[in-house]
């Protein structure tokens, strides 16, 4: 029964035209210095059992500036994982130009391909069992999700309205306005050992005020949110 299950767990996929039109990008072929390229992941939130219908956060990151936003979902069918990523574009401070995933049917699906096609927007995804080539936002379900939200089970709809209440109305004004981030400038192997190289520590907001990507009404918007803010 084990074998058997591992085989229909496994199996080849049942669209492979659909991934054929979505590309493959590794982590260094995805572009580090323009705002916009998003890694998107869910994180589960089943406890010790995956049995029934549970809540997910859908978690996404900008690769540049480390903008973060986390939406709850109950279940991860496309219909709903389609509407929560709608709901969280809105709440980035710039433009989206393309969007990274894995390869689960949550996000390969006809529903997310034609919204980027009509939205002109790139769409690529990871290499299958390769979480280093979603290494952005995979680091952060762990600082920003499971840090905060632990590793029980949640299932009901109150949970679910609290969980969207944190991610919209605190964490992730408290991660983007106060919490700096460091980005790799380099990195050179000398010998048997990696030297890497980084930058300043910037909080995302900051690092979306020094760009010239960034409209000035946006980052007037930001101003004024992080002036009206106290993270004690």
């Amino acid at each position: 029964k084990e074998a058997e299950h591992l085989k229909r767990k496994y199996r080849r996929k049942r669209n492979p035209l659909l991934y054929q039109k979505i590309p493959v990008k590794l982590s260094y072929e995805q572009d580090r210095t323009k705002l916009g390229n998003i890694q998107i992941d869910l994180v589960e939130h089943c406890g010790q059992s995956a049995s029934g219908e549970y809540i997910y956060t859908l978690s996404n990151t900008g690769i540049s500036c480390g903008w973060w936003e986390g939406e709850a979902i109950m279940g991860k069918p496309q219909g709903r994982t389609f509407e929560g990523l709608k709901e969280q574009r809105k709440r980035f401070p710039f433009s989206w130009r393309e969007i990274h995933s894995d390869n689960g049917t949550e996000f390969i699906n006809w529903h997310l391909y034609n919204y980027t096609q009509k939205e002109e927007l790139g769409f690529s995804r990871s290499r299958p069992n390769k979480k280093n080539d979603n290494c952005f936002v995979e680091q952060k379900n762990w600082t920003h999700v499971k840090k905060f939200v632990a590793y029980l089970r949640y299932d009901t709809q109150e949970e679910l309205k609290i969980l969207n209440d944190l991610y919209r109305n605190e964490l992730h004004l408290y991660k983007n306005f106060f919490q700096p981030v460091i980005k790799l400038i380099s990195k050179e192997r000398i010998g048997g050992k990696i030297h890497r190289k980084y930058d300043f520590p910037k909080t995302p907001c900051r690092r979306v005020m020094e760009s010239k990507e960034a409209s000035k009404k946006k980052k007037q918007e930001l101003n004024q949110i992080y002036n009206s803010l106290n993270p004690a």
